[in-house]
């Protein structure tokens, strides 16, 4: 797998949806006027100031992604699941008796789709689920 921000190439917005990489860690990745979007509730606490300095000295910019969800997009997501066009990635399954390996094993930052805590008496749990599995 390559990494984006060393690949030497640049984008016009970088979108990072579980605060992965940081904006000093992607600014080079970056065109000029781009785009560093983060979801991750983390960033809140030093957003701001960032926000103001990349305005005031720099050529890129700094944006908080906050996540609105309408009726109509919920059914829309609703209309794609029941047609059978939407399949989330699941990295793993574990049981919620093993929530605290699950959580180890986000945070080594090798997952690449959805940890998934089932809980005893779940079609899903029954089915599939034994610690750590791959799904």
């Amino acid at each position: 797998q390559v990494d984006f921000a060393k690949n030497g190439k640049t984008y016009d917005v970088v979108f990072d949806a579980v605060g992965k990489h940081s904006f000093r860690r992607c600014r080079r990745s970056l065109k000029p006027g781009g785009i560093y979007v983060s979801t991750d509730p983390g960033f809140l606490l030093h957003v701001p100031v960032l926000a103001l300095l990349t305005r005031w000295f720099g050529d890129k910019r700094l944006a908080m992604g906050m996540t609105r969800y309408t009726k109509k997009d919920v059914l829309f997501l609703k209309g794609l699941i029941e047609a059978g066009r939407y399949r989330p990635v699941i990295d793993r399954l574990y049981p919620l008796e093993d929530v605290v390996e699950a959580t180890k094993y986000v945070e080594t930052g090798q997952k690449t789709g959805n940890v998934v805590l089932t809980s005893a008496g779940t079609a899903l749990h029954h089915a599939k689920c034994r610690t750590g599995e791959r799904k």
